[in-house]
């Protein structure tokens, strides 16, 4: 697979508490020099960031994030202002408590709520999977599939795991084609990458695929 068709895969993704605006820029001006999917950004950046951008790289932030227990209603107070601010696709964390007591149809009420307050933009939908079961875990792709989500997402990567292989391959055996898939947290290499695509993940959240590409460049010029 090619260099540009990874890239263009990738929310090139800075969601540490510390982030500064600088690092924010430098963020958005590397998903629009190596053509990125997104860059994916705390909502406290999102207005500024869409005007820096000016339309030439979507802006995605994320809510509830990262322990997903904040009520529905915050959830969609957080997805609506996200959008007026600018935001074009929003990755939400889903209630994990509420998966260990099997509310199921709490959760699907959340997600097409969460999904209306969007107005249209895309809504991922991060069940972070190293905490849950394989059974809850194929469950929630029937959740999210119900719900009208646009993708499921593996992890917020602040929860002790990851992406996975095993756990992609899962996605892509238990949602239906109305449902993509995102692969996020520890997405170290090319390799990595490579594998989660082929593995089914229309996306990936990560940093370090533009770090890897800027590395490649500068190894070249040396």
């Amino acid at each position: 697979m090619e260099l540009k068709d990874i890239l263009s895969r990738c929310d090139h993704t800075l969601l540490a508490q510390g982030a500064s605006w600088e690092e924010i820029r430098t963020l958005c001006d590397d998903g629009i020099q190596y053509g990125c999917a997104s860059v994916c950004i705390p909502a406290s950046y999102v207005s500024r960031a869409a005007e820096y951008v000016g339309g030439r790289l979507p802006i995605c932030t994320v809510i509830g994030f990262p322990n997903g227990y904040d009520t529905t209603a915050a959830k969609c107070f957080m997805a609506k202002d996200a959008v007026e601010n600018g935001a074009d696709e929003v990755d939400m964390v889903i209630n994990i408590g509420w998966v260990k007591d099997r509310r199921w149809e709490d959760l699907l009420s959340e997600i097409k709520a969460v999904k209306a307050a969007c107005g249209g933009k895309i809504l991922k939908v991060i069940i972070e999977c190293c905490l849950l079961t394989d059974e809850e875990k194929i469950k929630m792709c029937g959740v999210v599939a119900d719900s009208g989500a646009d993708y499921i997402k593996t992890s917020t990567g602040f929860a002790g795991g990851g992406a996975t292989r095993e756990d992609v391959a899962l996605f892509a055996a238990h949602t239906g084609p109305g449902v993509k898939i995102k692969a996020a947290g520890g997405i170290a290499s090319l390799k990595d990458a490579e594998d989660f695509i082929a593995l089914g993940a229309s996306r990936l959240g990560t940093s370090r695929i533009v770090k890897a590409m800027k590395a490649m460049e500068s190894s070249s010029v040396l």
